[in-house]
């Protein structure tokens, strides 16, 4: 078995799932008896195993430790931030960034509301997963 199949088995689900949408609230009128809803993103299930499966797989490897990852990403000149993540090479850079650039990418989650689904929309944990890939089949 290969050693990153758990996290590379979601690249064609990611390809044909619908990942997650906006769900705003459309309904109240942010009268005190019907106040308005904060929007958020409504993940697929497909999206919650993947992300639940990205930080057990860090949890159980002994390649990257989770709370390291900026430092692993500032190590391979790579910001945490929406535009440097997305530039990153990914053909150039070792397991160990890749990972760090997908614990990133949901950690980026908690800060900013729809920043995973940025990530998944714009097809980078896609190239990051086929990373990966190409790691397992080298």
């Amino acid at each position: 078995m290969k050693k990153y199949s758990a996290l590379t088995k979601y690249i064609n689900f990611l390809e044909n799932d619908n990942v997650g949408e906006w769900i705003v609230d459309k309904e109240n009128d942010d009268s005190s008896e019907r106040p308005i809803h904060v929007p958020f993103v409504s993940y697929s299930i497909t999206v919650k195993k993947l992300a639940d499966d990205i930080y057990k797989f860090a949890k159980e490897s002994d390649e990257i430790v989770p709370s390291k990852y900026a430092e692993i990403l500032q190590a391979n000149g790579i910001e945490w931030g929406y535009d440097s993540m997305m530039k990153a090479d990914a053909s150039e850079l070792d397991a160990q960034c890749i990972l760090a650039l997908l614990i990133a990418s949901l950690r980026a989650e908690r800060f900013c509301d729809g920043a995973l689904l940025e990530f998944i929309k714009s097809g980078a944990v896609t190239r990051w997963l086929k990373r990966l890939q190409e790691l397992d089949e080298a």
